[in-house]
C-alpha cells in the first residue's frame, strides 16, 4: 500500500503561446489564457468585420427635352406665313436659320414637300459676318429689299406728276439702286429700286393701267402689280395696306396703298420694279422707264 502523502500545489505555471500549463498530480492540462496577450491573439485570428453601409438612392433621370416639331411645306407657303401660323419665336429669320441646310441659300425658295424643323437649331454652319452693304431678299431668286437705313445712292427728291400722266411711286428718295450687285442678292443683283419711304407713306400708281394682282406675295409681302398701256408692268412691294383690288382700273398718281415693311424686309421702304411681264425675272431699269415718260429722277 503506498505511503500516504500530502497534495502538493504545482510550483510554477508555464505560459506557452497563450495557454497555461497547470500541473495536477503529475498531469499537465493546457488552459487558454484570457489575459491581454490571448485577447489580442484572438482578435488577430478572427476575420475582420467590415460592414458596408450601402445607400440605395435611385438615379434621377435627366429630364428629356421635348422633340422638335416638324412642318411639311405646302403650295402657297412662305417662311413669314409659316413662322406666323406656327408661332415660331424669332420669326421667319429664325425659321430660315434653323433650316438653312434644307432650304438652301435663298430663303424665298421653299417648295411643297420640304420638311422644316420648328423650334430646334439645325447643324448649319455659323452665320458669316454681315456684309458692308445692306442685305435684301426678293422672291424666287433675289432677296427682299432693305430699308433706307443704309443708302447705296444719295437720296433724291421724287417729283409729283409729269405732263404724260406718269409719276414717281412715292415722294421719297432712292436708297438702293437698280442692279446693285453683291452677295446680298442670290440672283447677283437688285431687281428694282428701293425708295426710303417711312411706314404709312402714300404709294401711287406710276401711270394709268389695270391692277393684275393685289395681295400677299411671299417675300414681297403685300404687293400690287399694274399692267400699263404699253404692255409693261409696275410692281410695288412691302406695303402695309392696299387701296386697290385685282381687275381695278387706276390712273397715274392714284393711291394704291401705303408703304410698310411686310414680307422679307428689315425696315419700312418701297421696293419698286418695272417688268415686261407680271412675273419675277422680267425686270428692266425702273428709273430709266420713268424718265422716258417724263418723270425727272
Amino acid at each position: 500500500m503506498p505511503a500516504k502523502g500530502k497534495h502538493r500545489r504545482p510550483k510554477s505555471s508555464t505560459i506557452t503561446r497563450g495557454f497555461v500549463a497547470a500541473g495536477t498530480g503529475g498531469a499537465a492540462i493546457a488552459l487558454p489564457l484570457f489575459g491581454a496577450t490571448g485577447a489580442h491573439a484572438a482578435e488577430q485570428a478572427a476575420p475582420a468585420a467590415a460592414p458596408q453601409a450601402v445607400t440605395a438612392e435611385a438615379a434621377k433621370a435627366a429630364p428629356q427635352k421635348a422633340a422638335p416639331r416638324t412642318y411639311t411645306v405646302v403650295s402657297g407657303d412662305h417662311l413669314s406665313k409659316i413662322a406666323h401660323n406656327k408661332n415660331v419665336k424669332g420669326g421667319w429669320k429664325k425659321l430660315y436659320q434653323d433650316n438653312r441646310q434644307v432650304i438652301g441659300e435663298d430663303p424665298s425658295l421653299i417648295i411643297p414637300g420640304m420638311e422644316l424643323t420648328l423650334g430646334a437649331k439645325s447643324k448649319a454652319a455659323p452665320a458669316k459676318a454681315a456684309p458692308a452693304k445692306p442685305k435684301a431678299d426678293d422672291r424666287d431668286e433675289s432677296r427682299a429689299s432693305r430699308s433706307a437705313a443704309k443708302s447705296e445712292a444719295p437720296a433724291q427728291s421724287a417729283p409729283k406728276t409729269s405732263g404724260s400722266g406718269f409719276t414717281a411711286p412715292v415722294d421719297a428718295g432712292v436708297s438702293t439702286s437698280y442692279r446693285a450687285s453683291g452677295s446680298s442678292w442670290s440672283s447677283g443683283y437688285h431687281t428694282g429700286v428701293d425708295f426710303s419711304a417711312s411706314s404709312g407713306t402714300t404709294v401711287k400708281a406710276v401711270g394709268a393701267g389695270t391692277v393684275v394682282s393685289a395681295g400677299w406675295s411671299g417675300a414681297y409681302g403685300n404687293e400690287v402689280v399694274i399692267k400699263h398701256a404699253d404692255g409693261n408692268y409696275s410692281q410695288y412691294a412691302h406695303l402695309s395696306s392696299l387701296s386697290v383690288s385685282s381687275g381695278q382700273s387706276v390712273s397715274g398718281g392714284q393711291q394704291i396703298g401705303l408703304s410698310g415693311s411686310t414680307g422679307n424686309s428689315t425696315g419700312p421702304h418701297l421696293h419698286f420694279e418695272i417688268r415686261t411681264s407680271p412675273n419675277y425675272g422680267s425686270d428692266i431699269d425702273p428709273l430709266a422707264y420713268l424718265r422716258q415718260h417724263g418723270v425727272s429722277l
